[in-house]
């Protein structure tokens, strides 16, 4: 039987709507994910149509983050590593606004992936975290210090260090979240969205998009620097092995802190 494709790559009016579609793996990434993700990526990119992106994960969830099967199988410097890191996205070059729709979980690298998004649509039943600490790992794509930027530090914080979650509508009032809409209508909405941006003066549009991304990104290369370090100190650890295995264990881990 033939798989079916791991990302739906859909136009809607001006907008490339690329749809995460491994519903079976909580929308986990892969290397087959994350290849055909940068390969859309890179088609919107150049597409003089497309004026927006829109990055969802269907009705019910975002993404879960790197697949940790494939983590354990040995793919993740392919995954984080790559063009554009954690699956293309995270450190993407686009020249037009990407727009993150979310809906049900997005955590981990999914919530990095969202994180590197310049809007997020949400449905009130979303949900977000970096719970990688519970696995021995941590946000190595980015989320770690774009958390910092995006949310009030001791909120970030909170959620890097003790793994807990932020609901659609907590992360709405601190600005996390552009538009907090009902369940099941995110999409919809960010959709609207693109509408309203495609209305406006292209080139306007995207030196706006420019100058602010070179903003938040000044000191990036330094953070980046630092992550990689730190992303190859932890995954040599044995905790980096423990604490998959025992999640999909369905155990406890036993931490070492070697």
């Amino acid at each position: 039987m033939e798989e079916s494709p791991p990302l739906l790559v859909e136009r809607r009016g001006q907008a490339a709507v690329l749809q995460l579609a491994r519903p079976q793996r909580r929308n986990a990434v892969d290397v087959t994910l994350a290849d055909a993700l940068r390969q859309a990526l890179h088609q919107a990119g150049a597409d003089p149509a497309v004026r927006a992106v829109i990055l969802t994960g269907g009705d019910t969830c975002f993404s879960a983050g790197m697949d940790l099967t494939a983590f354990l199988d040995g793919q993740w410097p392919c995954i984080n590593d790559g063009e554009g890191r954690f699956a293309g996205v995270t450190d993407h070059r686009l020249d037009k606004p990407l727009i993150a729709a979310v809906e049900g979980p997005a955590l981990a690298g999914g919530f990095e992936m969202a994180l590197a998004c310049d809007m997020i649509v949400a449905g009130e039943g979303a949900f977000f975290g970096v719970p990688e600490v519970r696995v021995g790992l941590f946000p190595a794509a980015g989320g770690a210090f774009r958390l910092m930027r995006k949310l009030p530090p001791n909120v970030g914080l909170e959620l890097l260090c003790a793994g807990t979650r932020l609901s659609a509508a907590e992360a709405h009032r601190l600005g996390l979240v552009n538009r907090l809409v009902p369940s099941g209508t995110a999409l919809e909405a960010a959709l609207v969205l693109v509408e309203e941006i495609a209305r406006q003066a292209p080139l306007g549009v995207q030196a706006s998009l420019q100058l602010a991304r070179a903003a938040l990104a000044a000191d990036e290369t330094r953070l980046w620097a630092l992550n990689d370090a730190l992303w190859q100190r932890i995954t040599a650890s044995s905790d980096a092995r423990e604490g998959p295995r025992a999640f999909l264990e369905k155990r406890e881990p036993h931490w070492t802190g070697t």
